[in-house]
Order: C-alpha cells, then structure tokens, then sequence
C-alpha cells in the first residue's frame, strides 16, 4: 500500500471488505521488524539550507484559513510543536503539505522517499478540506473516534479533531522515518500479487505461496496496513495527552481509547497503554 489514510468509515469498510476481512479485528503486531534504529535524515545544521528542505506548505486560497487553524490547534501541543521543528529544520529531508477537496474528512500521507543511504528524504502529507469533520471507525481509529464521545470543558472542536488527524499523519512520516525502505518497497510491489493470489484461491490464508509472500514482507497486507494506522493513531494519543491537560478530562479521554483497543485490537494495547501512564 503506498498510501496510509485516516480514511472515512466508508473507505475503511471498502478496504476491508478488499482485504476479505471481518468487521470485527484481532490485530497482532508483525512478526519481522519493519524499522531500523536509526534517527530520522541528519538534523545537522549547514551554513547553507538545501532548496525545498523542510516543510512545504501548499495550500489552496481558498483552504488556508481552515488550514491555519488547524495547524495552530496542532502547534498549541508540546508534541505539535516539536515534531514540526525535527521536520522544519532537517536539511536533508522534505515534508510536503497539501489541501484538496478529495477524501474531505480524511487524510493521507505517501510519496515516500529515500535516498540510497537507506534515509527517508521526502514524504507528503495529503490533507482533506473538510477534517474538522467526520471521526473515523473505531476499529482501527480508536483515538480519533473516542474524541466523537468525549465531553471537555470547553468542548471537543473541530479544529482538536483536524489537528488529532494532523498528529496521525505526522506519525506515519516519524515512523517511515526508522522504516527500511527497501522493505517498503518491496511490500509495495508484493502486496498486489499477494491480493490477485488471495481473490482466486477463495480466500485461503492457509495457502503455501501467501504464507511464503506474508514471511518476505514481514506480514499480510492487512497486518502491515493495521501495524502503520496503530502508529498514527499512538501519536496522535500523544497529541491529545499534550492538548487535554485538565486531569479528569484526559483519564476519561485515554479510558475510552484503551477500552477500545482492546475490544479490537488487544494486541497492540501495549503502544497505547505506554501513552497513558
């Protein structure tokens, strides 16, 4: 899959139904390690910036307001903020920021980049025009879609729900930014025939040569797909710890999200309970 989104409940219901997937998900995190322990591109400093390093923001006249908005409910958080400033000042590595009316409550990030070091120098963030509205599924949105029930002080925006989405795709670029790259592209090219293998068979998981594929990529196409919407997901649990700072509010807010984790995804719970302590 070459692109991670925060999709609406219908795109997730149609991804799933691809896949030959229940509704009801027992995740389990991915037996080979997709990550490598390195930092995201160099952040050392330069005397002269690279042309087009950093974040490039482009947005549409007619979305910039809302965009502002958004952005600044997302920099209004510790976590926000910093991880703007690791994208901002890295001189060897180029977030692009797009708004358009397509997928309007969702987003997604792709155009993943890396250069021949293994380092990932470029990724885009796709955001819709309308993700001040619309909370996704709970099954694999746990944290977003909590925020359709939870009750604040001063009341759940739509801007705290468009930067929680902002947080999700940020999280997709941090963990891309440890991800290997080949592994990342040689998923992109073996997921199709994982799939066109999948349809035919009648949608025996059991079959020898979607086991043999599922072993090089490191997992199925969902569990792969699940394991990268669960990292988005944990930061913007991290976005949300940051912003809701009134103690009863937050405890109430990370209860539902940990309840629904484990109802659907028992396995992950580990990455979000981490958060919440």
């Amino acid at each position: 899959m070459k692109v991670s989104r925060t999709a609406s409940c219908s795109l997730l219901l149609t991804s799933l139904c691809w896949f030959g997937l229940p509704i009801r998900s027992h995740a389990r995190p991915l037996a080979r390690p997709l990550t490598r322990e390195m930092p995201l591109a160099s952040l050392a400093r330069s005397r002269s910036r690279p042309a087009g390093s950093g974040i490039k923001e482009i947005i549409p006249d007619k979305y910039k307001q809302n965009y502002r908005q958004w952005k600044a409910e997302f920099l209004a958080a510790e976590t926000g903020r910093k991880q703007w400033d690791l994208f901002e000042q890295n001189l060897n590595f180029t977030l692009t920021i797009t708004v358009s009316k397509e997928d309007r409550n969702g987003a997604g990030t792709s155009k993943y980049k890396w250069d021949d070091a293994g380092n990932l120098i470029a990724a885009t963030i796709s955001l819709g025009a309308r993700i001040d509205e619309g909370y996704p599924n709970a099954i694999y949105y746990p944290v977003m879609n909590s925020l359709s029930q939870c009750k604040l002080s001063y009341g759940v925006s739509g801007d705290i729900l468009a930067a929680a989405k902002f947080a999700h795709e940020f999280g997709h670029v941090k963990r891309m930014s440890i991800t290997d790259g080949s592994l990342y592209r040689l998923q992109a090219q073996l997921i199709p025939a994982y799939n066109k293998i999948l349809l035919s068979n009648g949608h025996n998981t059991s079959d020898p040569r979607l086991i043999e594929l599922a072993r090089q990529m490191g997992g199925t196409p969902v569990e792969i797909w699940e394991d990268r919407e669960y990292w988005g997901e944990a930061n913007a649990m991290l976005y949300l710890r940051d912003r809701i700072t009134k103690e009863s509010e937050q405890r109430a807010l990370f209860h539902r999200i940990l309840r629904t984790v484990e109802l659907y995804s028992k396995n992950y719970a580990e990455r979000f309970d981490e958060i919440a302590q």
